[in-house]
């Protein structure tokens, strides 16, 4: 929070009676506020911007830095509207030095996986990192945790009593990916979180995919105020014509951008001015391989929209529709110096990059050093449950040999999972999962110490032909999950992962083939991005080596447990029925041999 005397100082710099720390020079402005070019200097102090002119140089003193910016264009940090961070595996330091070199300066997060862990009281430790870092998180407070439905298990359960706290503090801006679920169902939890919001006349952003109609407008008298879940182009227009700032989301593995921009090249431009974009959920090889924001920014060009449309979307809009215009967005007096040196507006190669006043990366070569901070023993404990057996993965039946028909969880895409009904021989009483048929075995196991819960399914379309793959970074909740078709390999995969702390592992014929440790939380680690994009590479690599032909294994074993996911999912409660919001039981019938 800024003092008066904060205040008072950054007033006289204002009108160039203190000196600035750092100029940018001969560089031309990307105003998205009036969709111009033009020549333009920038003068800092502070971390602000206090001057936008023509020449500067009344601001420069004995000591300000300049930044020579000839042949490039100055366009404002971009701000990621809607990231699960931690979904990335990348502590939030890590995860900074990641993006940042791609532009990417802001992100808006509701950081529920660390609460899904640890509880509200564990933010103090990450605000704590967050404000050492050249980085902003623009914090909304979940709707509730955990956001399946029916509930999972979590450590802490988020409720209409935190947001009438939470809501009244600055350092919260709304409330966190209302699912539509929850207002169909007017969840007494849900509303209170809503009131509270509109209280203090704060935005609440909402999680509606597929919802048209009737559907729509039912959850649009909740008040939300964003959206970023949108799998037609037809469905996003909708959206935006019911008065919805829609955001296009391309994540490592639900790539929605060429299917939602068609709302703006096909049916009205004056779309984009109510667009902004987002990740979701991304990993480290992804963003080292095709970056972050500025891939999108890249991409929406590509695909017709204009380069300053297309930078608009990435800055101004979002800050806007999440209410923080007032620090960020635009390259303005009075905002924070969040500021890219781009090569061409249509090309935008981020060259530069300058965050909260600070030059991170400088002619694309890193000069900002990222040193994560001492984890505390509760972020580094958080794994409670006793090492399993073989037995404790096997569903069990009343015969002893014969067959049974199951219900199947199939995945036919990251975000869609339909019913295929399979028959399955019993052995000795147990269900044999089917290597021939495409079906494997797969356990959520509660790992908190609450219940113990320890649901078990079957999921088919991951063509595993051995051993097992495990995660305890398994949003909403981030139980423990373990697949496979052998009930060995998934002991060794549960345990090793119990052993470590938490993290990613594939396992077979008894033998660990690749593991990534994920201490901080179960969910994060402090690898640099180039580490940890080399362990996810191997542990892809590894899945595959069990047959399993789906683009991303372990990020799909990571979305199992979401309830959202049209149809179906497994939480450590059991399996779920999307559509009915209900358990299903998996075992039909079974036959007497």
């Amino acid at each position: 929070m800024k003092t008066i005397q904060d205040l008072a100082s950054l007033i006289d710099a204002g009108a160039a009676k203190i000196p600035a720390d750092l100029v940018i020079e001969n560089g031309t402005l990307v105003n998205v506020d009036t969709a111009e070019y033009y020549a333009a200097d920038i003068a800092i102090y502070q971390g602000t911007i206090v001057a936008v002119d023509p020449d500067v140089s009344d601001y420069v003193g004995e000591n300000t830095q300049h930044i020579d910016a000839t042949g490039k264009y100055l366009t404002p940090g971009m701000i990621d509207g809607h990231i699960h961070v931690e979904c990335s595996k990348l502590s939030l330091t890590r995860f900074s030095q990641a993006v940042l070199p791609h532009g990417t300066t802001s992100i808006v997060s509701g950081l529920d996986e660390y609460i899904s862990v640890g509880g509200l009281d564990s933010l103090s430790e990450i605000f704590v990192e967050l404000n050492q870092l050249p980085f902003k998180v623009f914090w909304g407070l979940p709707y509730k945790t955990p956001y399946t439905i029916p509930r999972s298990t979590v450590a802490y359960n988020v409720n209409g009593a935190d947001h009438k706290k939470y809501q009244a503090l600055d350092q919260c801006y709304g409330v966190w990916e209302t699912v539509r679920e929850s207002v169909q169902t007017k969840d007494p939890d849900t509303l209170q979180a809503i009131l509270a919001a509109q209280k203090y006349h704060k935005p609440i952003f909402g999680c509606s995919p597929m919802a048209t109609g009737k559907d729509l407008n039912q959850f649009l008298m909740s008040g939300v105020h964003v959206d970023h879940e949108s799998y037609s182009h037809e469905e996003f227009l909708e959206k935006a014509r019911k008065g919805l700032h829609v955001v296009i989301r391309e994540s490592s593995v639900t790539k929605f951008l060429a299917e939602n921009i068609k709302a703006i090249t096909e049916n009205t431009a004056g779309v984009a001015r109510h667009t902004s974009f987002c990740t979701d959920d991304v990993n480290a090889h992804d963003i080292l391989d095709h970056g972050h924001l500025d891939h999108m920014v890249r991409l929406a060009i590509k695909a017709g929209v204009e380069p300053m449309t297309a930078i608009q979307m990435a800055t101004i809009n979002g800050a806007e529709a999440y209410h923080i215009d007032d620090q960020v967005g635009s390259i303005a007096p009075g905002k924070q110096a969040d500021i890219l040196l781009v090569d061409q507006p249509g090309t935008f190669n981020v060259e530069t990059v300058i965050s909260k006043g600070q030059v991170i990366t400088a002619n694309k070569q890193a000069v900002k050093k990222f040193v994560p901070p001492i984890r505390s023993e509760k972020l580094l404990d958080t794994i409670d449950h006793e090492l399993m057996t073989a037995e404790d993965f096997s569903t069990k039946v009343d015969i002893t040999n014969g067959t049974a028909e199951v219900q199947t969880i199939k995945s036919v895409g990251p975000f869609v999972r339909k019913r295929l009904d399979v028959k399955l021989d019993v052995k000795d009483g147990v269900i044999c999962p089917d290597v021939n048929q495409n079906v494997a075995l797969a356990s959520v196991i509660e790992r908190y110490g609450v219940n113990q819960n320890h649901a078990h399914g079957f999921i088919s379309g991951w063509s595993f032909n051995r051993g097992a793959i495990a995660t305890t970074m398994s949003p909403d909740d981030n139980n423990l999950v373990v697949a496979g078709v052998d009930t060995d390999d998934m002991t060794l995969a549960a345990n090793t992962l119990i052993e470590c702390g938490g993290g990613q592992v594939v396992v077979a014929d008894g033998k660990v083939l690749s593991l990534l440790e994920l201490p901080i939380a179960g969910i994060n680690t402090d690898l640099t991005p180039e580490k940890l994009a080399e362990k996810e590479l191997e542990l892809k690599k590894a899945a595959q080596e069990l047959g399993c032909q789906l683009p991303d294994p372990l990020f799909y074993l990571s979305f199992l447990p979401i309830t959202s996911i049209p149809d179906l999912a497994l939480t450590d409660g059991g399996n779920v029925d999307y559509p009915n919001l209900a358990y299903f039981e998996p075992v039909l019938s079974v036959t007497e041999a």
